[in-house]
């Protein structure tokens, strides 16, 4: 469980049709990291967007829309996002992965 304090925040930018044995790269990612024990993600699916190659994808555009912008984020410490952090980079493939310093405050929850 996530306390407050410092932590990491992990984005990860993916294309919604890279896809790894068949499987979409993001719903393999958001596997591993509930079987690691990860607190919590967030996938957030983009209406346009480019990358490297500066082709523009855009949900208007149908021949392309499986092509649109997904962001994973998660927030973790330090060692638990180390310890993943391998792994993660092998099913990530040609995504770009984002590590930020953070500090989180997780309020206190009554019974």
């Amino acid at each position: 469980m996530l306390t407050s304090g410092k932590a990491v925040k992990v984005t990860l930018y993916l294309s919604d049709g890279a896809k790894h044995h068949g499987v979409p790269v993001y719903a393999s990612i958001l596997d591993f990291l509930f079987h690691s024990g990860i607190a919590g993600a967030t996938v957030i699916k983009g209406v346009a967007g480019f990358g490297a190659k500066h082709r523009l994808h855009s949900a208007h555009i149908l021949e392309i829309s499986d092509h649109l912008p997904i962001q994973l984020e998660f927030i973790e410490t330090r060692e638990k996002v180390e310890a993943i952090l391998p792994e993660l980079e092998k099913k990530a493939g040609s995504g770009i992965i984002e590590l930020q310093e953070t500090t989180v405050i997780v309020p206190e929850r009554s019974s």
